[in-house]
This record gives C-alpha cells, structure tokens and sequence, in this order.
C-alpha cells in the first residue's frame, strides 16, 4: 500500500507529461487527478491505522561505494503517515480544483495544450515530496529535496512568457541552492563522523556526536551542533526563514493552485520536517536549537509586520505561510517536536483552503488580485466567503479560551505553540514575538476579509458587475478543507499535545508509569528516570515519562525535555494572551475598515517611513541586490570585457591574425621552388641528426 502511494503520482506524471497525446488531453488529466485521489484514499488508511510502531519497506539496492550504502526503502511512522496525509490531500484537491481554475487562462494563446503538463508538474511535485518524506536515509531524503525544487522551479514559471514568472522561478531556485549547500555539508558532516547516512546509525551516534569536536572553518565546533546548524540552513532556505525568505512572496507568480500545494501544505514544510525528523540529534545540540527558535520567532514576527500592508491578495497569505512556519520552527526548537508537526497538520487544511479561496476571488474577479480593487463581494460569491471566513477563524485562533481544544483548528495548535514557547522559556523572547505576531496575524487576516469582501465596490466597475462564483469542481475542496479546518485541532489535540502516555502512543515513542519516587518503570520492571513531576497518592493519578533511546519511535525527546508537560501548566494568563491578541488584532481591523474607512490613509501619511519600510518588505530585496546582485553583475562584467573580451578573444585573434600569419610568411619565404634548395636542407638535416645520435648513443 505505501508503495502505491509513492509511485501513484510519478506514474500519473508520466502519462500527464509524455503520454497526453495517446490518451487524450482531458483522459491525462483525470488519469493524473484520479491517481492522487486513489494516493489519498490509502495514506488516510495508513495514517488511522497505523499503530505508531516503525517499519521499513525495502524497494531496491540504490547507490553502494565502500562504506555508504544508500538502499532505496521506506520508513513508515508516525511522522512519515503524518506528512502522507498533508501531501495527498491537498495535491488530490488542488488537482480537482485545477479542472476549473486553469480552464480557458488567458495566459495561452488559443489552441496550445498547456494543462496536461501542468498536471504532470503537480503530480512530479506530489511525487518528489512523497520521496523526500518516506526516505530512510539522507541521500534518499536530498534526491526528494532537490527533486521538489526542480518541479516548484517549473511549476512558479509555468507563465513562461511573464517576465516576472521567470525571475520568480530563478529566484526561488538559486535561493534554495544556497539552503541546500548547507543541508549537504551537514550530510556530508554526518557520514564523516558516523561512516553511514541511515537515520537509524545517525540517532544511534547521536549521543557520541554530543562529545565530539570537529575543526571546521578555521575554528573548533561541537559536532552535534554544528550538524544541527548545518541540516537547519537547509530547512531555512526549503521553509522560507528570514535571510533565505525572499523567494516565497515572488512565488506567487505561479498559478494559485501551485501557490496553494507547493507554498501553503507541503514544500515548505520540508523543513520542520526536517527538524522534527532529526529529533535525536537536535536534543544533543542545545546551541542550535535556541538558534532555530530565535530566528523562528523573529520570522514569525518579521513575516507578519510585512503581511500588515501588502496589497495583492497572495502575497499577504504568502507572507502569513512565512509566519506560520516561524512559529512551528519555535515549538520544534523548544523541543515540542509533536507541537511542531500538530501546527504543520491543521495549517495544511487552512491555509490550502485560504490560497484556493484566493484562487476563487481571483477568478471572479478576472484575474485581478489587487485587494483594493475588491469590496462587496460576499453577496457576489457567497461559498467562496464562507470558505474564507472559515479560513480566517482557523488562522486566527478563534476558540474557546481555557479549553485547549474546542474552537477551529489553528486556536488548538497555535495555542500550544505559544504555551511550549513559555513552558520553554518564561517571559522570554520567542513568547513575546509569538504573541505579537499572533496579533498582526489577526489583524491582516480580517483586513483582507474586509477589504474583499465588504464595504463598496471598487476598481473596475465592470468585472464587479459580471463578477460570477466558481463552478462547483473548484467550491468541493474548500468544503473538504474547512472541514479540516474546523475539526483536525479537535479531534487530534490529545494525540499531538495531550497526556505523555497519549503522545508517546501516538509516535510509537517508549514510555512508562512514574512511581512516587521520580522513577518510571517500562514493561520489564526496570526503573527509567521520570520526566513528568510525581503525583499525590491520594489523587490516585497515573503519570508518564518518555523513555527510550534515540530513534525509537517517531520523535525523541531528551531526559530533561519538560517542554510538553509544562506548558500544560502555565499561568492562566499565558493562556489567555493569544486569544487576546486575536480580540485586539480584530477589532483594530474593524476600525480601520469598517467603522471608520479613511483611517488607512491617515495612518500612512503620518507614518510614511514605517509604512514604506514595511510595503517594500523590510528593504531585503533591495540589500540583497547592493551586497550580492550587483557585485556579482560587475565581477561578471569585468571577466566578460576584460579576461574574455581583451585576454581570451585577444589573445586567439592576436594568434590568428598575428603570429600564425608572420610564421607563414616566414615559412613561404623559404619556399623558393629549386630542388636542390630542398636537397641541401635534407642533407643537413641528416648530419644534425647523425651527430646528435653518436653523441647521445656515446653517452650512454
């Protein structure tokens, strides 16, 4: 079954790109949709089946040298059914969305056959990110991460005649590049120390890598935090994290249902992935994981300053995905792995749902993704805003404070994110930025809500007017979505942030009773140390505590990793504050675009430097362009004038129209015509080479 679900998409990418002719055009695309409904239909089979326990499926003997061995297999957990899920529930929608929105797109000429290779591309997709998830070993894991890129990098410049798809797609593809030089040291670093690329011998050595310092650029490291560094720079380019963020908003360039797969569920959570999937080795690198949760906490907050005054509909949901990737990479820094992965699950249906309800604005409205060109829109597509209002509620948080879990999925799983971040560190960075940025993250959301759907029209009053809902191919996976949206923080809180034993079970991570003394025992009788706090025996309450080594069990959390049950204990008003924030972000949006409209424009105008600052995204761009682009561009220039303009082109003219001739010259000069001219230099030549022969032949 997990062998159909790899290849299902791969073969539907074949005939989608090489066998349409045969088929048929619309035979290409059922065939490719059909294959990532049937995919989808059997990871959930997996995923609610699975009981938590590891497996291994053998597929073939792939690249052998010496000591590596990188067999082609899949390793089937918790974390891999997880990930299985996300991934071919949203291609498997985004694929039957498709049918409508990439219908008669005035980006082709009439007559050009574009959709079966885009259909082709998403399933290449789909396949590349099922590889990178189900991989064994880290060679296996590169082959899907750079293979993702390849397909995002033809997916984002799928408009091939817009200029601006064009850069988009090299941006993003030479940004990536950078991140994964990093990820490949660090494998790199791996197999030097360990002499095996398997996950099973990386965690085995990982508390051996703990004790061990390497020399790398000129200086003296810890090798497990060196690795983490190394395999994070990776996850920073592939999650779109500040410094290598700058390609997510220009990747929305590409057809929005690209935007919805490649940006919103699965391609940028590669990288938390990454992280949770190297547990083992990030619970010996305490340096490196509070690098991660800083720069996650300050993405989070960065991402949401910007998504406050952006105006194309994408890019402020563009900007959000950045942000909401800040905050998984915090709980995964604090140690909170399962917190990480529960925030990637709910926010796959959620944010898909809020690209592909972009998608369907977009399309009624022509094409036009300009937010202040909407206004009065709910009357004209009614599914669409109720899909977008579900959206909203998920993102933001909405919920009932104190319980955790009843309320839409993003109040469940952000709250845990912002209450492990606490338990971590009390009153300390992460917390406060998590905060904050959940109070933008509110603010921006129902701006957008706002500015689209309410007050007057604007802009063209025409395409207002024939302003038409989507067809019902493209409303059935926003229904499917806010389903999940409303449900998925509910029905598997206890499995991602509940009980010890409840989240132990649910990875397949060891775990065993405490006894009063601080000690648990396992299923033999034999004491393991207790990382929950000892209970009343009065109360008559059984605790838990992770045991095991590392890489028994999906994730691995460390003896003094209290994170999970301590954030079930934080104060109330820990609690309270993401909700607050939410309140206070909304009702901010309501008075600058419901109660009081021309609030905008007064704000702008009298905070001109912090407003252009923020629309012209924090200047990266432009700092990047002075410090790299152009220097680049004149180093160029000064090889392209300079060393092949006057050293290379120079020198071979010089030689072909210098030397060569002046030697030929010299050479027809001796060409007088007389045989016996001829005859003298014969025998000369002889009598050199007789004399140099008898003084070479007496030598020896």
């Amino acid at each position: 079954m997990e062998t159909l679900i790899l290849f299902a998409p791969l073969v539907g990418a074949l005939i989608g790109g090489f066998g349409w002719r045969l088929t048929g055009e619309r035979a290409a695309m059922w065939i490719t949709t059909g294959l990532l409904f049937v995919a989808c239909a059997f990871s959930w089979i997996v995923f609610l089946t699975h009981d938590g326990v590891t497996e291994k499926i053998q597929l073939l003997r792939w690249i052998e040298s010496g000591s590596l061995s990188t067999d082609w297999a899949i390793r089937m957990d918790r974390l891999t059914a997880i990930m299985l899920i996300v991934i071919t529930t949203v291609s498997a929608l985004v694929h039957l969305y498709s049918f409508g929105y990439m219908a008669d797109d005035p980006q082709w000429k009439e007559g050009e056959s574009y959709k079966p290779r885009f259909f082709a591309y998403l399933s290449f997709f789909t396949f590349a990110m099922l590889m990178l998830v189900t991989s064994d070993n880290l060679v296996q894991m590169f082959f899907g991460w750079e293979g993702v890129g390849v397909a995002s990098y033809l997916l984002i410049g799928f408009y091939y005649r817009k200029p601006t798809a064009n850069a988009a797609a090299i941006k993003a593809f030479v940004v990536n590049r950078v991140g994964d030089f990093g990820f490949a040291l660090g494998i790199f670093g791996l197999y030097y120390l360990t002499d095996s690329v398997k996950f099973d011998d990386i965690f085995a050595a990982a508390p051996a890598l703990a004790e061990t310092t390497v020399h790398f650029l000129w200086a003296d490291w810890n090798a497990a935090n060196l690795i983490a560094v190394l395999l994070f720079i990776g996850a920073m380019g592939k999650s779109a994290q500040l410094f290598l963020h700058t390609w997510l908003p220009d990747a929305m360039e590409g057809p929005t249902p690209v935007s919805a797969l490649i940006h919103a569920a699965t391609m940028v959570t590669a990288g938390v992935f990454l992280v949770c999937r190297m547990s083992p080795l990030m619970e010996y690198a305490p340096e490196a994981t509070a690098f991660i949760t800083i720069l996650g906490a300050t993405t989070a907050f960065v991402a949401a300053t910007i998504g406050l005054v952006q105006n194309d509909i994408k890019r402020v949901i563009a900007y959000s995905t950045m942000s909401q990737l800040g905050y998984m990479f915090v709980a995964a820094g604090v140690g909170a792995y399962s917190v990480a992965m529960f925030h990637l699950f709910t926010h796959a249906f959620f944010k898909a749902m809020l690209f592909l309800g972009a998608g369907s604005v977009i399309h009624a409205m022509h094409h036009e993704q300009d937010m202040r060109n909407y206004g009065g829109l709910r009357k004209k597509i009614p599914y669409t805003f109720a899909a977008m209002l579900i959206g909203t509620l998920a993102i933001t948080g909405v919920g009932i404070p104190l319980t955790g879990w009843i309320g839409f999925a993003g109040f469940a799983s952000k709250d845990a994110v912002i209450e492990s971040a606490f338990a971590a560190d009390p009153m300390g960075y992460a917390f406060w930025m998590l905060v904050i940025a959940a109070l933008f993250t509110s603010f921006y959301s129902w701006r957008l809500m706002f500015l689209t759907f309410f007050g007057k029209p604007r802009g063209d009053k025409h395409t207002h007017e024939h302003a038409h809902e989507s067809p019902m191919v493209m409303l059935v996976p926003l229904g499917v979505l806010a389903v999940g949206s409303i449900f998925a923080g509910a029905i598997w809180y206890s499995s991602f942030f509940g009980k010890t034993n409840e989240i132990a079970s649910f990875f397949g991570v060891p775990y065993a009773e405490a006894s009063e003394h601080g000690e648990a025992k396992d299923d033999h009788g034999e004491a393991k140390d207790d990382h929950a706090a000892p209970k009343d025996d009065k109360k008559k309450k059984t605790s838990y505590a992770f045991t095991g080594k590392p890489g028994e069990g999906a994730i691995y959390t460390g003896k003094d990793n209290h994170v999970i049950h301590d954030a079930h204990y934080v104060p109330t008003w820990v609690k309270l504050s993401p909700f607050i924030a939410m309140v206070i972000g909304f009702l901010m949006a309501m008075c600058f675009y419901i109660w009081d409209p021309k609030m905008p424009k007064r704000t702008m105008e009298h905070n001109r430097p912090l407003y252009n600052f923020l629309l012209n995204k924090w200047y990266f761009d432009e700092l990047y362009d002075a410090i790299f682009v152009k220097p680049a561009s004149m180093i160029g220039r000064f090889f392209w004038k300079r060393g092949d303009g006057d050293v290379i082109d120079g020198t071979l003219n010089g030689v072909a129209m210098g030397i060569v001739p002046f030697f030929t010259r010299l050479a027809g000069r001796a060409q007088s015509g007389y045989i016996f001219t001829y005859a003298f230099a014969m025998v000369i030549g002889i009598l050199v080479l007789v004399t140099w022969m008898t003084f070479s032949g007496g030598a020896q």
